[in-house]
């Protein structure tokens, strides 16, 4: 039986961010989403995703959810089969980015969530596209469903986020790292760097999509990961960009 696939978003979206892979992987996988809400670390989110996951699954995380992916990869309890990082970083927080993350959340608490948001999600973490300014609206749009309470639960877990460096040193099984060519959040050295660090890791660089490619470049994203899903054990490599 094909496994299910577990989608989890970053931070302050929903599913919809997923919609365009949910729709193309849906037709062959079941298809389960977890926003990552609950609990103000990786680890506290991590656990709380997996007491309602699937026996098996296939994790596909993008920034913070993939921070909860490493999260579930380090726990080792063999219920993933291969993983899906888009758009995450391996390593912990940066002190400095940690504390300029203090005036947003006072910011989100004083009602202005919105220019929180705007400043986590700048225009430059895109690339330019016609559909750019539609995507960030979209962002917009699910942070102000989300609330003020998430954000600061999952600035929380930004801040204390782990090095899973010695987690991707140990996992034996098929990792794929999908960064977009333009991500300036998380540029795409150091993405390429946590599939690496990985027995069977895998750097899938798509063309003319920034932090968000899953919505940037839909179709070249979902095949990317459909060929993963049916593909064998991976090497270590970096593919050209793709798009």
């Amino acid at each position: 039986m094909t496994e299910p696939l577990l989608f989890i978003p970053g931070l302050m979206c929903d599913a919809r961010i997923f919609l365009p892979q949910i729709v193309h992987l849906g037709a062959k996988h079941p298809v389960h989403i977890a926003l990552p809400v609950q609990g103000e670390t990786v680890e506290q989110m991590s656990e709380a995703i997996l007491a309602t996951a699937p026996p098996k699954f296939v994790p596909i995380g993008h920034g913070l959810g993939g921070d909860v992916v490493l999260d579930l990869l380090r726990r080792d309890n063999g219920r993933t089969s291969r993983a899906v990082l888009i758009g995450t970083d391996p390593l912990a927080e940066p002190p400095a980015t940690a504390a300029a993350r203090e005036a947003r959340v006072v910011a989100a608490k004083s009602g202005r969530l919105r220019e929180a948001v705007a400043q986590d999600y700048p225009a430059t973490a895109f690339a330019a596209s016609d559909w750019r300014d539609e995507i960030m609206a979209l962002i917009h749009d699910m942070a102000m469903g989300l609330g003020e309470g998430v954000y600061q639960r999952q600035i929380r877990a930004l801040q204390r986020r782990p090095d899973q460096q010695k987690t991707l040193r140990r996992a034996n099984l098929p990792i794929l790292v999908i960064a977009g060519a333009e991500d300036r959040l998380v540029p795409v050295r150091r993405q390429d760097f946590a599939a690496q660090l990985a027995p069977h890791g895998r750097t899938e660089v798509i063309a003319g999509a920034g932090h968000l490619p899953t919505l940037e470049q839909p179709e070249t994203v979902s095949q990317v990961i459909a060929d993963f899903l049916n593909g064998p054990m991976m090497l270590r490599t970096i593919a050209k960009p793709r798009g």
